[in-house]
């Protein structure tokens, strides 16, 4: 097993999904059972430590060759609940999306052309014999998307100052977190409504744009999971860029609820005023990515 690198790149936050056991067929379902049952919960951290080892060799290696057989676990009301990592399947994925995110020169000097061009190669032949297969978790760097916010409830937030002495379950994937700490969960079904009610909202006041597009996008994505999972926000390692009170201040989901609030009792006023706070608080720590 190659060296875990003990270096984090911790500004990215993560949308994930937590499946139960019965949504899985066999036999993956009883891979995830036994994993489960062993009870040696991984965060985020971890899975970000593995990607890095990768990235050391020359050439590095982008995409792992093997996929993950590891998962974040979570128990609610005695039902256990899975988010597979598929590290190899988001690592093409996010390969395919670096040009669009990154300088020409600067992704060539980071992942050599030919070695994105067999990446491709290999994901192509791979999604031909998996065409419906698609990633339990969503990452962002240096942002939580607005579209994200609109999932969850004020109520629903776990704010976490230090080693985990929160108000509540920090959640954050598998657990063990050293805090500072920010994350929403809530079920399926009430993530699927909320989406709902927003596209109503933004396409009824014809303030659609942007936003509009990334809710329907995150809610096609959700329709491919069981009615009975957890969706989770974790602000990652974004928690660290926003810590102090900038973090224990942060309501951005109440924000997002508020403003759409605003546009459906017609109050232009109001909604420009809740996302001004959450421009002003983004547009700080987006600001951090190209600090000195």
């Amino acid at each position: 097993m190659p060296a875990v690198s003990s270096v984090i790149v911790p500004y990215a936050s993560y949308l994930r999904v937590y499946e139960p056991l019965a949504a899985f067929p066999e036999p993956e379902r009883g891979y995830w059972a036994r994993y489960a049952a062993r009870g040696e919960p991984l965060t985020a951290q971890d899975e970000l430590r593995r990607s890095l080892a990768d990235l050391t060799p020359v050439p590095p290696v982008p995409v792992p060759v093997h996929e993950s057989g590891d998962a974040f676990v979570a128990e609610v009301d005695g039902m256990v609940l899975i988010c597979p990592w598929r590290t190899r399947l988001r690592g093409w994925l996010a390969l395919a999306d670096a040009p669009e995110r990154f300088p020409e020169a600067l992704l060539d000097a980071a992942v050599p052309p030919v070695v994105r061009a067999q990446a491709a190669a290999d994901w192509e032949r791979w999604r031909e014999r998996n065409p419906d297969a698609r990633p339990w978790i969503r990452t962002a760097v240096w942002q939580v998307p607005v579209r994200w916010f609109a999932l969850f409830d004020d109520d629903e937030r776990r704010y976490a100052p230090v080693d985990g002495a929160d108000s509540g379950d920090s959640g954050g994937g598998g657990g063990g977190k050293r805090g500072p700490a920010l994350t929403y969960r809530t079920p399926m079904v009430q993530a699927r409504r909320r989406v709902a009610r927003a596209l109503r909202t933004l396409r009824d006041s014809q303030d659609a744009g942007r936003l509009t597009a990334g809710l329907v996008d995150v809610g096609k994505w959700l329709e491919e999971f069981h009615p009975r999972s957890l969706v989770e926000l974790d602000y990652g390692g974004l928690a660290h860029a926003l810590a102090g009170p900038a973090l224990a201040d942060d309501h951005s989901a109440a924000d997002v609820a508020a403003g759409i609030a605003a546009l459906k009792a017609g109050d232009g006023e109001g909604a420009r005023v809740a996302y001004g706070r959450l421009v002003d608080r983004w547009r700080a720590v987006r600001g951090l990515q190209f600090a000195n």
